[in-house]
């Protein structure tokens, strides 16, 4: 059966109110769209950091020199380790071994004449754990820079002639949890607006509702669209919802103002929509568009989006993939409108790019889905 000439204002909104009925009804899309992102931010606020403090290293005190255990009080007063004492390297060197301490620095005895004669050898020993290689860089550059300012504040070493004050923009705290939150709101907003779809759509061609529908007077368009609104509209409120937890519990600055928050959380709505309708004209079996949304949608967001690791330090093939990742587009924007403020000369590029990307996935899911039972 074709559909009736023109597009229908009316029939659209009855498709919108059907399915808003269905979802509110879903047990499944409540929990996605409103339990599952107050666990990931939790998880992602506390459980998971990328700042470095209180790092467990073995501190091997073998001088009585006062200036070695000066030295060594300078570690022990550091934030930035967590010290097990020792007076000797076999007390400790088991705990490197287990993975129980990232490394040990070692005041030999001989400090005093190293102190007096520096060609006698440096004046610490420094052994980090290799197998984490950012840990064990971290370990070794900030044990030679604890060495340095103690020998710098007993007058041991020249005055520097340039005086470095750094100063870090939008994250003065270089605290993790402020680029991790915004980044783990866009890892929820692709599950919601891609796993979700897809699943509900392919639910709905397992049960033959769907053939129901595509035979009705509605035209593709309008059935499509009666779907896709009420999760366009569940994200739009998993948004704010989930912004509102970043700001009012984490503590995290909103520098930008939420009608840009919202609007960019609008576009990335229809790449991940589009692309949850694709999976499931495609697929049209739950587990198999469950799958296909995780591998396609998911882990992309996860690992290519620069969430969690850097675009720029991936091999060039990679780096082209992730531009066709919709994640990108809308993390960096994120972390921009909450860190920096309405940068709209970020926001704009990335908008284009993630509405072209929902254009391609939208022309597709047309292409696949007729009103016709044929395959």
């Amino acid at each position: 059966m074709t559909g009736s000439a023109g597009f229908s204002l009316p029939r659209l909104l009855a498709l919108v109110r059907k399915e808003g009925l269905q979802v509110v009804r879903d047990p499944s899309a409540i929990l996605i769209a409103f339990v599952l992102p107050v666990i990931l931010l939790f998880l992602f606020a506390y459980a998971v950091s990328l700042d470095i403090r209180q790092v467990p290293i073995g501190l091997v005190l073998t001088a009585e020199d006062p200036r070695a255990q000066s030295l060594a009080a300078a570690f022990a007063g550091t934030r930035y380790f967590r010290v097990t004492p020792a007076r000797d390297p076999r007390e400790v060197i088991g705990g490197v071994e287990a993975g129980d301490l990232d490394g040990l620095v070692v005041i030999p005895a001989d400090f005093a004449r190293r102190l007096a004669d520096p060609r006698r050898g440096p004046l610490v020993e420094i052994i980090t754990d290799g197998s984490q290689p950012n840990t064990a860089n971290f370990v070794a550059n900030y044990a030679q820079g604890v060495v340095t300012g103690w020998a710098q504040g007993q007058g041991l070493a020249p005055t520097p002639l340039v005086d470095p004050r750094p100063r870090f923009w939008f994250n003065p705290e270089i605290e993790s949890r402020r680029f991790l939150v915004p980044g783990a709101i866009g890892i929820i907003m692709t599950m919601i607006g891609t796993l979700l779809t897809a699943l509900v759509l392919a639910r709905e061609w397992e049960r033959g509702t769907m053939e129901a529908l595509l035979a009705t007077p509605a035209r593709v368009a309008e059935i499509l669209l009666g779907k896709l609104l009420p999760y366009f509209v569940l994200g739009l409120l998993a948004t704010l919802g989930s912004a509102a937890l970043a700001i009012g519990v984490f503590g995290l600055p909103l520098h930008g103002s939420w009608g840009a928050l919202l609007l960019l959380s609008a576009v990335f709505m229809v790449p991940a929509l589009g692309q949850g309708l694709v999976i499931s004209a495609i697929a049209r079996n739950q587990f198999i568009a469950a799958q296909v949304a995780l591998f396609t949608g998911f882990l992309p967001a996860f690992l290519l989006s620069g969430f969690l690791f850097e675009i720029d330090s991936m091999p060039a093939p990679i780096r082209a993939i992730t531009l066709v990742v919709p994640a990108r587009y809308f993390i960096a924007s994120l972390q921009t409108v909450f860190l920096a403020g309405d940068a709209w000369a970020v926001f704009l590029p990335n908008m284009a790019a993630m509405l072209t990307i929902g254009v391609v996935f939208f022309v597709l899911a047309r292409a696949k889905t007729r009103k016709s039972l044929d395959p």
